[in-house]
């Protein structure tokens, strides 16, 4: 009997030391603080809208998205929205067709301007939303409508026809340049790409942030939560998306989740501190899905 024991101990131990040899990731919290996953769950299930910032092509930022909408739906079930940048919103109306059954999958995804990383890193998303039968908000502004703003400003959006203007909000499009979130883009800080920049560039930015908050509260309605993927940059610093949520209704309860890179994960850098209500910490070396 002892000696049972004394294996089984062992191999407690042993599976114990491998999972925490060398860990992938760790979650802090807005000041910088370790936190669990559990914490997390706790903190954002009674949000309205909830926003989990990945990178594109971080398989630690998919693998968690879809445990967090599995571990939410348990919570919230048929009060689950789930909506993401990845879907834009002139493909809804092939989204809900294939949701309901009407069209296969081989013609959805035929169709939809997927991102080339769907199959592997969205279409668990898509698939668990199907499944349980929620509704999945292709919340993106069509590419080539922030492609007119980026060459001919807000005004471009003019000329739409009444039809292409029900994929994106009611004009004119608000816009503050003083958000650090469109001011970095020209200035080059936090990273933003300068080349190519002019007044136009975070406006086109802007206009993606814009459809998204639309179409973010016209699917979400009290006692509901939205659970939406993006960029880490449309919610980072609580600007962005959020900005734009704010000016609509002051009063939501919204989470953020943010993912960042390092080299050393057992600390989160001075940078990242305040970012997003979590920060998802992953070691840098970690493979890309694309």
């Amino acid at each position: 009997m002892n000696r049972q024991l004394f294996y089984l101990l062992g191999v407690v131990f042993f599976l114990f030391a491998f999972k925490n040899d060398k860990p992938s990731y760790n979650f802090y919290n807005i000041e910088g603080k370790k936190t669990k996953y559990t914490k997390l769950i706790k903190e954002v299930q009674d949000a309205d809208i909830v926003f989990f910032g990945e990178y594109h092509n971080n398989p630690i930022s998919h693998w968690l998205q879809l445990e967090l909408t599995k571990d939410l739906y348990e919570i919230r079930k048929e009060k689950l929205v789930l909506g993401a940048e990845m879907f834009e919103s002139d493909n809804q109306l092939i989204m809900d067709e294939y949701l309901s059954e009407l069209i296969s999958e081989r013609k959805f995804e035929a169709e939809a301007r997927l991102w080339p990383n769907y199959k592997t890193d969205y279409k668990p998303l898509v698939q668990f939303a199907k499944d349980k039968g929620l509704k999945f908000i292709a919340s993106n502004v069509p590419r080539r409508y922030a492609s007119l703003v980026y060459g001919a400003g807000f005004e471009g959006l003019e000329a739409l026809s009444q039809q292409a203007k029900t994929y994106i909000p009611e004009l004119p499009i608000p816009y503050d340049p003083e958000l650090n979130c469109y001011k970095s883009m020209i200035s080059g800080e936090g990273g933003m790409p300068s080349m190519h920049a002019n007044e136009n560039l975070p406006k086109a930015q802007a206009i993606k942030d814009a459809t998204m908050a639309h179409f973010i509260l016209k699917n979400w309605e009290s006692g509901m939560q939205f659970l939406h993927y993006n960029g880490a940059y449309h919610s980072d610093n609580f600007e962005s998306i959020i900005w734009y949520l704010k000016q609509a209704n002051p009063e939501l309860n919204i989470k953020t989740i943010s993912t960042v890179s390092q080299a050393d994960i057992d600390t989160l850098a001075q940078d990242n501190h305040g970012i997003a209500d979590f920060i998802l910490c992953v070691d840098e070396n970690m493979t890309n899905t694309h």
